[in-house]
């Protein structure tokens, strides 16, 4: 359970339609929290599994459509904390770049909402390493990247790596309106999200081969990725930007196993001596995260 001090609090996830929305309101239910789950879509979007009958009594669904301002603050109403990831719109789920619009859009209102809504106390917003490791000459930095680095908006643009750039983009924006508003916030920087349906036109594999060579391919399993926004929440003094992942490819093992894992039809050359034993530096940082994450994980041991 989570400590006392958040027994019944209540909490908002929005978009709780995705795989990370609806995996975090199974969990913030096993762990007493009261939860508005938030959906764009129809609110039968939503899929839990292993929710006991009890805990049900403590979810309430909302309708929630980003660019409707109403349709927001209804779902935080009452409540203290807001997680939030943004989902594509299901009339354009690629990432191009109009997404990056809708994304900064999206991004606005929603904590443009928070600052409104007078119960809110914290925000737990769900960004991306692609908004931290893309900018010329990465292979020439003096020191590994971490969540000070920022990719840059330009370089982004001019290779078009639409993901990154509506990452970028989107989560500077909800930083500028957070100080100004007084919001606390922290954001989730996730690596790719490993799922049982992903596929090489996943958006942030644009770019992979660059990312691997400059040792800046990063994974986060889902239950990981939880867990670090639940543990960001709970603890006080976390502050600020949190790169998320629990694996790095950083050699050539690691880097046909994930490429047989999104396309699995297509055969793997092999590989020449100097592939095969070629180890690549990490230069992604997560040190910030695994600090806190050591009592939470802690904990977690202790309840099961």
């Amino acid at each position: 359970m989570a400590p006392a001090s958040f027994h019944h609090e209540k909490v908002c996830v929005m978009d709780a339609s995705g795989r990370l929305g609806s995996t975090l309101v199974e969990r913030l239910l096993e762990r007493g929290y009261i939860v508005h789950a938030a959906v764009q879509g129809h609110v039968d979007d939503l899929k839990l599994n292993g929710v006991a009958t009890e805990r049900e009594k403590k979810l309430k669904i909302f309708h929630a459509d980003p660019f409707d301002y109403q349709s927001i603050t209804d779902a935080l109403k009452g409540c203290s904390g807001l997680f939030y990831a943004f989902e594509p719109p299901e009339d354009h789920p690629a990432y191009d770049e109009y997404m990056v619009e809708v994304e900064v859009r999206a991004a606005h209102n929603v904590v443009e909402a928070c600052a409104r809504t007078e119960t809110i106390d914290k925000v737990v917003f769900t960004s991306s390493a692609t908004a931290v490791l893309w900018r010329d000459n990465n292979s020439q930095l003096a020191s590994d990247l971490d969540e000070r680095h920022w990719s840059d908006v330009n370089f982004c643009r001019k290779f078009k790596l639409w993901h990154a750039l509506s990452k970028t983009v989107a989560e500077k924006t909800a930083w500028a309106l957070a100080m100004d508003r007084d919001i606390n916030m922290v954001s989730i920087n996730g690596g790719l999200l490993m799922e049982p349906h992903l596929s090489i036109t996943h958006p942030y594999l644009k770019g992979a081969a660059e990312m691997y060579e400059c040792g800046t391919f990063v994974t986060v399993d889902l239950q990981f990725l939880v867990d670090a926004h639940i543990c960001v929440f709970e603890d006080v003094s976390s502050y600020g930007r949190y790169l998320c992942f629990n694996h790095a490819i950083t050699n050539h093992e690691d880097a046909i196993h994930l490429a047989r894992l999104l396309t699995p039809y297509s055969p793997s050359p092999p590989p020449s001596y100097e592939e095969a034993n070629l180890i690549i530096q990490q230069r992604l940082s997560n040190k910030k995260l695994n600090k806190v994450m050591v009592d939470f994980e802690s904990e977690l041991l202790l309840e099961d």
